[in-house]
């Protein structure tokens, strides 16, 4: 199945959503959108593309009803989700989902290409969890591009999941959260798998690898405020 969801905002007016495929998108507030599924999807073989657009002065927070579970297709283990984001000179964006859930024996790859005005704002964070109770099998990775007013600001790549880890010592659970601006110095977690690095265009970026969700949101709102 190929989703595609573009959603638009403009100052001034309500966002402005098309979306096809197993997602849909409902206003939830003035400046507020949740993504729905419609349908069971990332399934193996699965393409999700979403398309954010945020013009001048405007305001978009974009958020999720519930986990979305990525699962193994019949002929197919791996699944994708692209996010083409842009913000413009005054622009507001936060995007905060619910964590993505890769199911035993499914492969997930999620790439996110963001471009964001100097004068803009945008946080977008990003949770995953490998496997459902019990589960250690399925496997994750995530490609992060940012320009910042045309300037490359982040190049950064990481998985999770069977494949990439010893199974001791492997996390199970992914927490990730841009963010610009932000001129913070550095800061690494004192007890915990995770940091904050501040970037030369002036953002930060914030992993944290953890055991349990709970660890990880609490790891992280350590390290992010």
């Amino acid at each position: 199945m190929h989703t595609e969801l573009h959603l638009q905002a403009v100052k001034g007016r309500s966002p402005r959503i098309r979306a096809s495929g197993g997602i849909a998108v409902r206003q939830t507030g003035v400046d507020t959108l949740h993504m729905i599924s419609s349908a069971a999807t990332p399934l193996g073989g699965d393409l999700i593309e979403i398309h954010v657009e945020v013009g001048p002065g405007a305001y978009l927070n974009l958020h999720s009803v519930a986990a979305a579970m990525a699962l193994p297709g019949p002929h197919e283990p791996r699944s994708e989700l692209r996010w083409h984001i842009t913000v413009a000179d005054g622009a507001r964006l936060v995007i905060d989902p619910q964590p993505t859930i890769v199911a035993a024996h499914a492969v997930h790859h999620s790439e996110t290409a963001i471009d964001v005005a100097e004068s803009g704002s945008i946080r977008v964070a990003e949770r995953v969890q490998i496997g459902r109770s019990r589960e250690d099998l399925g496997r994750w990775s995530g490609r992060v591009r940012v320009d910042v007013g045309g300037t490359p600001a982040v190049r950064h790549q990481l998985g999770i999941g069977r494949q990439d880890h010893d199974q001791l010592g492997a996390p199970s659970i992914l927490l990730s959260e841009f963010r610009y601006p932000d001129d913070r110095p550095d800061a690494v977690h004192p007890s915990a798998v995770g940091a904050r690095l501040g970037l030369a265009a002036g953002g930060s970026l914030t992993t944290v690898l953890a055991g349990t969700l709970n660890d990880a949101e609490q790891w992280a709102g350590d390290l992010v405020g």
